[in-house]
């Protein structure tokens, strides 16, 4: 279903993003972002000069290499694109992010290496939406390892993550009936 129709309005701004995964032959795997923003009209800009119309004001990548641990082993950012000259001269500060987890309080330990004046605001905004994309990467392949050699049951990530997966809600029942705390728990279903 799509958003509702709009009322009559004029396109102002377009900021795109596109993440893709990627398993590596050498067992690691590549989690790459791509962001832009481009304007439908020409404008000033004191660095550039002047900026057409879908010429990207931003223009930013990062490919981060991390293992099934989501340990970071090598980071790249790169400015192809800016709206100031000294944009790109923050990337080299992105490879503080190497030898971080993703995981639990990622976005705090984002902000503790590259946040504010020791990073870039956008390339930060990638990084924070690339922990879901490593994790939607990574899931088959960690999931199908699981099933081969089960572990003891722990709590699942996703449990209480989102209100699909509340630990009262169907699919807890469904997929993780030890964890279900939902009125059917003590039914024996």
């Amino acid at each position: 279903m799509a958003l509702s129709p709009p009322v009559e309005r004029e396109h102002q701004h377009t900021r795109q993003f596109d993440f893709q995964g990627f398993a590596r032959s050498d067992g690691l795997w590549d989690i790459e972002g791509h962001m832009t923003d481009v304007k439908p009209y020409g404008f000033p800009n004191d660095f550039r000069g002047h900026i057409e119309a879908g010429e990207p004001l931003h223009d930013m990548w990062i490919r981060l290499t991390i293992d099934e641990d989501f340990l970071i082993h090598a980071i790249e950012a790169v400015t192809d694109a800016g709206p100031y000259q000294i944009c790109p001269a923050i990337t080299p500060n992105f490879q503080n992010v190497v030898g971080l987890r993703i995981g639990p309080g990622w976005r705090p330990k984002l902000r503790s290496r590259v946040g504010g004046v020791k990073g870039c605001t956008h390339l930060v905004e990638m990084l924070t939406t690339m922990a879901t994309v490593a994790y939607q990467t990574l899931y088959p392949t960690l999931a199908k390892k699981r099933k081969k050699n089960p572990a003891p049951e722990t709590k699942p990530a996703l449990l209480n993550s989102c209100h699909t997966f509340s630990s009262d809600g169907e699919v807890a029942r469904k997929s993780w009936p030890a964890f279900y705390t939902g009125a059917q728990a003590n039914d024996g279903e």
